[in-house]
């Protein structure tokens, strides 16, 4: 990269001006990209581009489920001309050829979103930059002076959309316990309207990924029933396809209150603080982002400020971009920044060239 600086020695006292810095960007080398399955092509260009721009060659390692769609546009980019080498895709388990990649020498930085495995990799990859988004259990802190209508309608478009496929989609929902029965018959209402099936007929909820992901769903649902909870619909399972469910008086004992279920289930908790639903929110081991909502926006921002999660947004469901926005996680969320400007100072780093003067040398004036 040409962004560098120019940099004088006598900053500090003691030195005097016979040193010239000139310190500038370099790329890292090969930067390996592993996309996850729900965003398979827009999340693979997110850490391609930055990449690129840089300076650096990519290795991009597709999601299993969603490597047709990023060898495509893999192949797109071979077509428009880019130099042989620059741009590589390598598909396979990543049970069978994660460790492989992630440890190989040749490998001068990771970009991972996913699950998990995240963590795996950055206990083994070893002294190179890593940025990893490993999920969320997003809170959504619903206050008692909120439009409960603009929080259904965002209840519906942050938690049920892409089947709740989504690490950044409302995980549970912690609502004062004297607006919490008109929040619920909101979404309930909200939820009859979804339409269920295949994504061929355009459908709003379609099915999981996998019949793995759809039976550790219905585990969090099962333990949930079992512990007390109450169900605004009946539990419906075909195959892959899990029908919307609203969990309601959700207790901490309950797996649905911390664990990510990455489907259509969405668990309410029913608070008499707001101290309350800041605690549960800070007390979950992922802390991608969240939500609040309030008509009040200086209390939104006291609430937003003590939430411990990577972005709080409010009066709106959590969402990732645009893509310029700084995204990140705490805790057992991620690692780094991401976002264009954020990955662009990741992938690379700077070297320094000092030009020595035989005598201390100032400009004229």
């Amino acid at each position: 990269m040409a962004e560098g600086k120019f940099l004088l020695s006598d900053s500090f006292p003691g030195n005097g001006r016979n040193k010239y810095c000139l310190a500038s960007k370099i790329p890292l080398g090969v930067v390996l990209c592993i996309p996850p399955f729900n965003y398979p092509v827009n999340l693979a260009v997110s850490k391609i581009a930055p990449a690129l721009i840089t300076g650096n060659a990519v290795i991009l390692k597709p999601p299993t489920q969603g490597a047709v769609s990023a060898l495509h546009m893999v192949h797109c980019a071979h077509m428009a001309g880019f130099p042989k080498g620059l741009l590589a895709a390598i598909t396979g388990k990543g049970s069978e050829i994660g460790d492989l990649m992630t440890m190989h020498p040749g490998i001068d930085c990771i970009s991972f979103t996913g699950g998990d495995t995240g963590i795996s990799i950055s206990k083994k990859a070893g002294m190179i930059p890593l940025q990893m988004e490993l999920g969320g259990k997003d809170c959504c802190i619903v206050l008692e002076d909120a439009d409960l209508e603009l929080a259904a309608n965002n209840v519906i478009k942050g938690g049920y959309s892409y089947s709740g496929q989504r690490c950044t989609a409302i995980k549970v929902i912690c609502v004062m316990e004297s607006v919490a029965e008109e929040l619920v018959k909101k979404i309930v209402e909200k939820m009859t309207k979804l339409k269920v099936g295949m994504p061929e007929d355009n459908c709003d909820i379609t099915p999981v990924v996998s019949e793995s992901s759809a039976n550790f769903i219905q585990g969090l649902v099962e333990d949930a029933k079992t512990k007390g909870a109450k169900f605004h619909q009946e539990w419906k399972r075909e195959n892959n396809l899990i029908y919307p469910l609203l969990i309601d008086n959700v207790t901490p004992d309950m797996r649905i209150a911390w664990e990510e279920p990455f489907g259509p289930v969405i668990p309410v908790i029913r608070i008499k603080t707001v101290e309350e639903g800041i605690h549960f929110c800070n007390a979950n081991n992922f802390a991608l982002q969240g939500c609040v909502f309030s008509k009040d926006i200086n209390k939104a921002i006291l609430v937003s400020n003590a939430m411990e999660t990577g972005t709080i947004q409010i009066n709106s469901a959590p969402a990732r971009g645009p893509d310029h926005f700084p995204f990140q996680g705490l805790r057992d969320s991620g690692i780094g920044t991401q976002g264009v400007t954020n990955s662009i100072h990741m992938m690379t780093k700077v070297k320094s060239t000092v030009i020595n003067l035989p005598v201390e040398s100032y400009s004229m004036g």
